[in-house]
This record gives structure tokens, C-alpha cells and sequence, in this order.
């Protein structure tokens, strides 16, 4: 009889329980669901929820991505620090100055507060912060970069002095990201085993790629960044040599454009300065397969620097390779570019300074035969340095 009654009484409404799981939502899948930029450029309904308006929702329920560090208890800044970050995921058009100027300077100021607290060291970041970090990281920094628009690398350096460099108009906020990033990697509270599952190959990889920017600024970065990314994950040192060597390879056999040769090559001297000895048959096959052939590009000038220093490196490490430097040396002299054979001839000044009376020996025919035929260039800086080798 019971069961009958309560059969007839009416059944409550389903609103309620649909208004709890909205509630209840995650603020990750409501932000999935609107669109990462959903409120960009809406107006505010307050003041009071200016971070709602302008960013999407944070990923920690309950942290107001706008409160400062100070005004949280410790247990929760490392939860503080994931809704800040996540709150700097969203990208702006920056070459246009005037528009989403609220925006930009909500999130420059997030991103300075974001430093200043990985600088301090105050606490040891959490799993969940670290993938936090490198993913804001890519949404900010890893981009494609337009295709090249400029033909002239066709000389060694005479077209490079009167171009000037391309400025990205986002740099300011670039590189707060990259100062983030650079810190984020140096802190003592980045475990580095926890840290190397997301700064990953592919996360490398696509730090690589950026090395092709027309920014110079953007460049140097780049490469203190790598350089401080190889001492810390020692896991990683294989292959980012291993990719190093794949983009000069793409440079001299495929393309030979490439913004960034210069600083990869300097990132190079410095990692082959640590290689300890006897050197490996890697190290010795880099050598022959990429720094040797790196002389064959016309736009050599751009990086000679840099690459002369690599080759000098490891005749210091391993003078018996000054043989082997000279004959590859010998196989890309250039045939009518004077400003090229001024540099080459002025790398050879250098190895024949270190160079030993037995290793000497073993180039001695081909580099006097060589000597002779610069001998009779008709370009004076040829002439003027001819005559130091022969002494």
C-alpha cells in the first residue's frame, strides 16, 4: 500500500540535479567547451571579476588567478602558481598595438609577478606546476615563422651588413616568457627527473625549430636557454647533439638558410670544450661530417667565428686531428671568392700554430701547393697573409 502512494506522489524536477553538475563542472572542460579566448575583449559585467572576463577560468577550482603570492598561506602558492600560469596560456595579436591593451597588460603583469617568484626558490614545484609551466611555455613560444623572403645569402657577408635584422613586434612579452623559462630551468627547486618526462625530445625538438628566427634577441635567448637545458638533463645530451647535428646537415647538403647557425655553433664550442678524452668516434665524426663541411656554404662568413673556434677546440682536445682538419679544409677552398679564402687562410694560421711536425708532414704537399696558387691571387689581403704561412 505504501509503494502505491508514494507512486502517485509527483516526481521532483530534474533541474536541480543538472544546475549541481554544471556547478560542479571542472573550470579545464568549461574552458575546452567556450573557447580558450571566449571572453577576449568582451566588457565586464564588475570589477570585481576582471580575471574571469579578460582570461579564461583557472584550472585550480577555487584560486583567483589575481591574488598575489603574499596574500595566500604556502600550502596553496604552488596551486596559485598553476592558476597563474594557466591564466598566461591565452596569445594576443601584438602587431597591433592598440588593441586588447587591458589584456596584455593583465597578463605582462602575471607573467613579472610569475619571475619573481620562480627566482625567490621559496618551494619545490609540483608535478602538476612543471606541466603547467612547459605547457604555457609552448603556447607562447613555439610558433611557425614565415617563409624566407630575403634571396641575398649568396655572398660571404656583403649583403649581411645592410640588412637589418627583423624585430619581432611581440618581443616584450617574449621575453618575459623566455626570462620565465631560463629561471624555471636554473631554479634549484626544479627536480629534474620529474621534469625531463615533460621537457621532453619533443619539447626540444621544438626549442630547436625557434633557432630560425630573424630576431637576434630572440636567438641569444634561445641559446642560453639550450646551453642551461643540456647541463640540467643529462638524459638529454645525446640527442640534442643528435638534432644539432641534423639541422647543419639540413643547412649545408639541403637548404643553406638558416638564422640561427651562428648561435647553434657557439652552443657547440661550449659543449665540445666538456668532452672529455680520448674523444668518442661520435665527437670525431661530427667533426668530419658537419664542422668540415659547415666551410662549403657561401654564407659562411655569418658563422665563420664560431665554427673556426669548434675546429680549434678539438685539435686542442686531439692534436692528431689537425691532419684531418687541413685536408677537409683544403677540399672546400673556394675557387674564386677572395673573402672567403682571406678566412680560410687565416683558420689555417691558427692550426699550424698547434699543429705537430708529424701531422705536418702528412699535408705539407697539397697545403704549399695551395700556399703557391694564393701566392699569385691578384687580391691583396690574399698576398698579405701568404707570406705568414710560408714563415
Amino acid at each position: 500500500m505504501l509503494r502505491q502512494i508514494l507512486s502517485k506522489l509527483p516526481k521532483k524536477s530534474s533541474k536541480t540535479d543538472s544546475a549541481e553538475s554544471t556547478r560542479l563542472e571542472s573550470p579545464l572542460t568549461q574552458q575546452r567547451s567556450n573557447g580558450s579566448t571566449a571572453g577576449l575583449g568582451k566588457s565586464s559585467s564588475g570589477p570585481k571579476r576582471t580575471s574571469s572576463v579578460v582570461f579564461p577560468a583557472s584550472v585550480v577550482a577555487g584560486i583567483e588567478p589575481l591574488v598575489p603570492f603574499k596574500d595566500v598561506p604556502n600550502a596553496e602558492k604552488m596551486n596559485l602558481f598553476v592558476s597563474k600560469v594557466s591564466l598566461c596560456c591565452v596569445t594576443f595579436d601584438f602587431s597591433d598595438p592598440s588593441k586588447n591593451t587591458l589584456e596584455k597588460d593583465v597578463k605582462r603583469q602575471t607573467l613579472l609577478e610569475l619571475v619573481d617568484f620562480v627566482a625567490s626558490g621559496s618551494m619545490r614545484f609540483s608535478e602538476p606546476a612543471i606541466l603547467a609551466m612547459c605547457r604555457m611555455c609552448a603556447v607562447n613560444l613555439f610558433r611557425v615563422f614565415p617563409p624566407y623572403y630575403r634571396s641575398n645569402l649568396s655572398s660571404v657577408g656583403e649583403n649581411d651588413d645592410n640588412d637589418d635584422p627583423m624585430f619581432d613586434p611581440a618581443w616584450p612579452h617574449l621575453q618575459i616568457v623566455y626570462d620565465l623559462l631560463l629561471r624555471f630551468i636554473n631554479s634549484t627547486c626544479l627536480d629534474a627527473k620529474v621534469a625531463k618526462k615533460y621537457i621532453d625530445h619533443s619539447f626540444i625538438l621544438r626549442l630547436l625549430d625557434l633557432f630560425d628566427t630573424e630576431d637576434p634577441r630572440e636567438r641569444d635567448c634561445l641559446k642560453t636557454i639550450l646551453h642551461r637545458s643540456y647541463g640540467k638533463f643529462m638524459v638529454h645530451r645525446p640527442f640534442i647533439r643528435k638534432s644539432l647535428s641534423n639541422i647543419f646537415y639540413r643547412f649545408v647538403f639541403e637548404t643553406e638558410k638558416h638564422n640561427g647557425i651562428a648561435e647553434l655553433l657557439e652552443i657547440f664550442g661550449s659543449i665540445i670544450s666538456g668532452f672529455a678524452l680520448p674523444l668518442k668516434e661520435e665527437h670525431k665524426i661530427f667533426l668530419w661530417r658537419v664542422l668540415i663541411p659547415l666551410h662549403k656554404p657561401k654564407s659562411v662568413g655569418v658563422y665563420f667565428q664560431q665554427l673556426s673556434y669548434c675546429v680549434l677546440q678539438f685539435i686542442e682536445k686531439e692534436p692528431r686531428l689537425a691532419s684531418v682538419v687541413i685536408k677537409g679544409i683544403l677540399k672546400y677552398w673556394p675557387i674564386t671568392n677572395s673573402q672567403k679564402e682571406v678566412m680560410f687562410l687565416g683558420e689555417l694560421e691558427e692550426i699550424l700554430e698547434a699543429i705537430s711536425m708529424v701531422e705536418f708532414q702528412k699535408v705539407m704537399v697539397p697545403l704549399f701547393w695551395r700556399i703557391g696558387c694564393c701566392i699569385n691571387s691578384f687580391h691583396f689581403q690574399v698576398l698579405t697573409i701568404c707570406p705568414a704561412l710560408e714563415v
